[in-house]
């Protein structure tokens, strides 16, 4: 191993991962959050929010075509589409590849997260956020959505884990939110998530945010792939009241792909269909967990990954 600073990032009180820092490019406190953003050999720009990898330069793709391309795919003509959070910028540049939006809204808390972005992370945004279709607010989006009427054909919700019992998070992850979601959302329009990564063996939060979704919305379906970056398996949902993602072919997302010219770097149509294929052990945590997040009793995550609806004492 060689000499130098290391970052290291604990993924469990158990397991953690070191990466080695070449040059860091940016190192503050925001009002909402601790921000690092260094260099590395590996996955070159590494950004670092609360202390966990939020993403890296040379697999965001893999992250952002997952988050974004089955949701606007499973819509024949999406025109409108909001983002929640997404402050790097890369989810709305990936929405902005199809051609049929006409309307993207982004909507993330911190206005400083979005500066750096603007000036340290141009592999990230690719000018997304100067594009004439694109809105960008800094503000609670929480708040912004109950403020607007505005609704969307398709509503992407890119958030940082709810970890600890004072998380402003949590109330991003509840009956209620998905609940604004929907209204918010056009007939026909689709929901999509990232919803925790996938480590059974000490976590619960994606079968929690599944069945709190499933408490508002007809067709809730988890996707899933694995993220270089993370070196972890990481989740999705994607959610309808009108389709069942299930029932959307391999050949139907190909057509959409060839209709609307898009060459993604990662996702293609039969890469989007087997994503929805859950090994047992999931598909049994999620049919199994009973908690569900309310404003009341929101949830939120222990350092190991355990979800409370109670303060701890």
């Amino acid at each position: 191993m060689k000499f130098g600073s290391y970052f290291l990032e604990e993924i469990t009180p158990y397991e953690s991962m070191l990466r080695r820092m070449d040059e860091i490019l940016a190192k503050r406190t925001t009002k909402f959050q601790e921000l690092t953003l260094f260099r590395s050999e590996g996955f070159g720009k590494v950004l670092i929010l609360d202390k966990d990898a939020q993403s890296t330069e040379r697999d965001e793709h893999v992250y952002h075509d997952t988050l974004v391309h089955p949701a606007l795919l499973a819509h024949p003509e999406p025109t409108s589409v909001f983002i929640v959070g997404g402050g790097e910028g890369a989810t709305l540049r990936e929405v902005l590849k199809h051609p049929s939006v006409e309307r993207a809204v982004m909507v993330d808390i911190d206005d400083e997260l979005i500066d750096i972005a603007k000036e340290l992370l141009p592999e990230w945004h690719q000018g997304a956020f100067e594009d004439p279709r694109s809105d960008v607010y800094a503000e609670d989006a929480r708040a912004w959505l109950e403020q607007h009427d505005e609704q969307f054909d398709v509503i992407l919700v890119d958030l940082t884990d709810p970890v600890g019992e004072d998380s402003p998070a949590r109330f991003l992850f509840t009956v209620e939110w998905y609940s604004l979601l929907k209204k918010r959302l056009k007939p026909g329009g689709f929901v999509a998530m990232q919803a925790g990564m996938l480590l059974l063996t000490h976590h619960r939060e994606h079968p929690v945010i599944h069945r709190t979704v499933r408490e508002v919305f007809e067709h809730v379906r988890t996707y899933r792939t694995y993220i270089p970056g993370y070196f972890l398996q990481f989740g999705f949902i994607l959610a309808s009241d009108h389709t069942d993602p299930l029932t959307i072919d391999t050949a139907t997302y190909q057509t959409r792909l060839d209709e609307r010219r898009l060459k993604l770097r990662y996702l293609n149509a039969p890469l989007i269909t087997a994503q929805f294929a859950l090994p047992n052990d999931l598909i049994e945590a999620i049919e199994a967990e009973t908690m569900v997040s309310t404003d009341a009793e929101p949830f939120w995550l222990d350092e190991e990954g355990n979800p409370h609806q109670k303060p701890l004492g």
